[in-house]
């Protein structure tokens, strides 16, 4: 055998390696839709998909993965072999999202393997709310966020919106609700959302009660309508 083919084989196989180790290490994320609607699920990374009411779909993200993001769009038509305009959570009206979505969205974030080798989740309405959402270990690490009262019907009148209930930071955009200075409190709009969904981010700030973590490698669920 040649020097110049051992050596593409050795780094064949050093690629395929790779490959397997870093698949091996992936999170999965499996998101089920048990609404009696169609939802189009949207991923960062990952993309989207449309889910019938029981389908299921399944995101897989590398360890040390960042700003990672599921959400659920709703009242959603396609324009297009790529193109989707939802009322709620649209990504720049495509159907695979490569930007997070446009408020109000119900979201499930999070960040793989960080400090302490620790996955850290939560869901946020920070961006609203449109669906409820569950957002749970697979197995092994306790228990994870929910938030499944449907807030919309109570919503207040100046966080009323088309398909859902703005977070007062989309609307009012000023620092207390906002947080931009990294000095700022609950609400009376926070505590609302906070009343109804404990285990939620209600405001930027809301780290203590909202954020869960696991040990990296585990995997997830997030149904909505759980």
């Amino acid at each position: 055998m040649s020097t110049l083919k051992a050596l593409s084989i050795f780094s064949l196989l050093l690629v395929f390696t790779s490959l397997i180790a870093t698949l091996t290490h992936a999170a999965t994320f499996t998101v089920t839709n048990r609404c009696s609607y169609t939802i189009w699920a949207g991923a960062v990374p990952g993309g989207g998909k449309q889910l019938n009411s029981g389908d299921t779909w399944v995101v897989t993200a590398n360890p040390g993965q960042t700003g990672g993001r599921i959400w659920p769009r709703t009242g959603c038509t396609q324009t297009g072999p790529d193109g989707l305009r939802c009322i709620t959570g649209d990504c720049g009206g495509k159907i695979q999202c490569t930007s997070y979505g446009q408020p109000p969205n119900t979201l499930a974030e999070y960040g793989l393997r960080q400090f302490n080798n620790l996955d850290f989740y939560d869901i946020s309405l920070v961006d609203g709310f449109n669906v409820p959402m569950s957002f749970l270990p697979v197995s092994g690490c306790g228990r994870g966020p929910s938030c499944t009262v449907d807030l919309i019907g109570q919503c207040p009148n100046q966080l009323k919106a088309a398909g859902g209930c703005n977070n007062p930071c989309t609307v009012f955009k000023t620092d207390n609700y906002c947080c931009n200075s990294g000095s700022c409190g609950p609400t009376d709009f926070s505590r609302y959302f906070k009343g109804k969904c404990p285990d939620a981010y209600s405001y930027p700030k809301d780290d203590a009660s909202s954020t869960f973590t696991c040990p990296s490698g585990t995997n997830y669920r997030v149904t909505f309508c759980p």
